[in-house]
């Protein structure tokens, strides 16, 4: 395949993709945190571990009964990005929502209620700390009513839900692409 120039198209190198990366964390201030509630599964915990890091996420909170990322199957999927995150064990979702209040973050849960706000016109902005839920019931009633608002994705095909990995990454992709279309 080629370009309209006519040259042929080539993926980066390894240094040219750090040069990138790190142009564009010279464009990105504002604080994200990501609070993981009683997500069980250790392979959706490395994947939501490695979109963390890839989206620079300063801390994880888990909360309920939450696979912790030290867990030996989550190595698996977070292909070593899980030393690069902080995180805490940060008990109940009052607890945790607590915590990311005392680091002066808001926190707003992704999930599917009457009051939620699309995605794409959730206040995302400024330093902002997004929450996920398990993958059976998403986020329990106390973590929806410690989170100063909720999102949801907007999904038009004929299944009703997303894996929560997959959530996750896109909720924190739309936090940063809204910072950066700024």
């Amino acid at each position: 395949m080629s370009t309209a120039q006519g040259h042929a198209r080539k993926q980066l190198r390894p240094t040219d993709v750090k040069r990138l990366n790190r142009d564009w964390r010279r464009r990105t201030d504002a604080r994200l945190g990501l609070l993981v509630e009683s997500v069980t599964q250790p392979f959706n915990m490395g994947s939501i571990i490695r979109s963390a890091a890839v989206f620079g996420v300063e801390r994880l909170w888990l909360a309920g009964n939450a696979t912790e990322p030290s867990h030996r199957n989550v190595a698996k999927t977070a292909l070593g990005t899980e030393r690069l995150v902080p995180w805490e064990h940060a008990g109940t979702p009052e607890a945790a929502a607590a915590a990311i209040r005392a680091q002066g973050l808001r926190l707003v849960a992704i999930e599917l209620t009457g009051d939620a706000a699309p995605l794409h016109e959730a206040p995302l902005e400024g330093d902002v700390c997004l929450a996920v839920g398990g993958e059976d019931h998403g986020c329990s009633p106390a973590l929806l009513a410690a989170a100063d608002a909720v999102a949801y994705i907007p999904q038009i095909g004929r299944v009703g839900s997303l894996n929560v990995a997959v959530a996750a990454a896109i909720a924190l992709a739309e936090a940063r692409r809204r910072e950066w279309a700024r």
